[in-house]
């Protein structure tokens, strides 16, 4: 993509100035871009355009969005083939003289347009066991050090998009990954808790043989995407690789906590087989995010 000034398109000499955008229009059968029109106006961002074009020229245009900030997370989207959030993205600063694709994200089925089936997210998050702190301390308060506080501030930022699991290649070209890969936005997730310095599982194991830890090979993608500039890669999968190794092949580290006698955190598969969700099968549900033009 070529950023070019904010002038936009004109029809013709005295034409109000216009854009094109070519909407992904379909459903899971198929579908096909559809070119729509409009008059541009400055100052807008995408998902504005595709509001009017949804008030204006297509009212049944599903699209998935909701606070229109960048913190929701909803409206992510491919437009011009990299995956963004509609509403974070500025109409100044793409090439208007030629229409802008807007299409779902690829690593997810399609369900209408530019919404898409993202339950994958949700069946990888109920598989991590969650935060699980030992005993307070002799007075009953729990103390952290300001360097651990800072370090998990940076992962609690992410807002879900997804972003980065649709751009992950292991999952984007490799549909029979995803039983047994968990993405970025879950190690990032397993990051915060195990790099907590009160929490008391071990979820190393669960990132080698099920989560897929592994199958990642640091490209990098998932942090050039993440619109909270989360150093996914740096700070949470490097890290992460490097405990697994430790826990399952360093024999130096194995001996030292022979010699130590340290004692063994509790395993996070033997943790979730005993949490009350487990044991009485609940499924947590959550209301979806707004979705416009059903």
């Amino acid at each position: 993509m070529t950023p070019h000034a904010d002038t936009p398109t004109t029809g013709g000499t005295g034409a109000p100035p216009t854009v094109t955008l070519a909407i992904w229009r379909g459903d899971a059968g198929g579908g096909a871009f559809r070119d729509y029109t409009v008059r541009a106006i400055e100052g807008e961002v995408v998902l504005d355009v595709v509001h009017r074009i949804q008030a204006e020229l297509a009212g049944d245009l599903a699209v998935r969005w909701n606070c229109k900030a960048g913190k929701c997370g909803s409206c992510s989207a491919e437009v011009n083939g990299k995956p963004r959030l509609m509403c974070m993205t500025r109409m100044s600063t793409l090439d208007t003289t030629a229409p802008i694709t807007i299409s779902p994200m690829r690593a997810f089925p399609v369900m209408r347009d530019l919404v898409t089936d993202v339950s994958y997210n949700f069946a990888v998050a109920r598989r991590i066991p969650p935060f699980a702190p030992g005993p307070p301390t002799g007075d009953g308060t729990y103390r952290m050090a300001q360097f651990d506080v800072d370090r998990a501030q940076e992962f609690h930022k992410c807002i879900e998009c997804f972003l980065c699991q649709n751009v992950c290649h292991v999952i984007r070209d490799h549909e029979e990954n995803k039983p047994r890969y968990a993405g970025p936005r879950f190690f990032v997730r397993v990051a915060s808790l195990e790099m907590h310095p009160l929490d008391t599982l071990d979820r190393r194991q669960l990132l080698r043989t099920e989560l897929g830890l592994g199958l990642c090979n640091i490209t990098k993608c998932c942090t050039e995407v993440c619109p909270e500039h989360i150093h996914i890669t740096d700070n949470a999968i490097i890290p992460l690789k490097e405990r697994v190794v430790d826990a399952a092949y360093d024999p130096v580290a194995w001996l030292g906590r022979k010699i130590l006698r340290r004692a063994r955190p509790t395993p996070a598969a033997e943790a979730a087989a005993s949490s009350p969700a487990q044991q009485h099968n609940e499924v947590i549900v959550t209301d979806p995010p707004a979705v416009s033009g059903d």
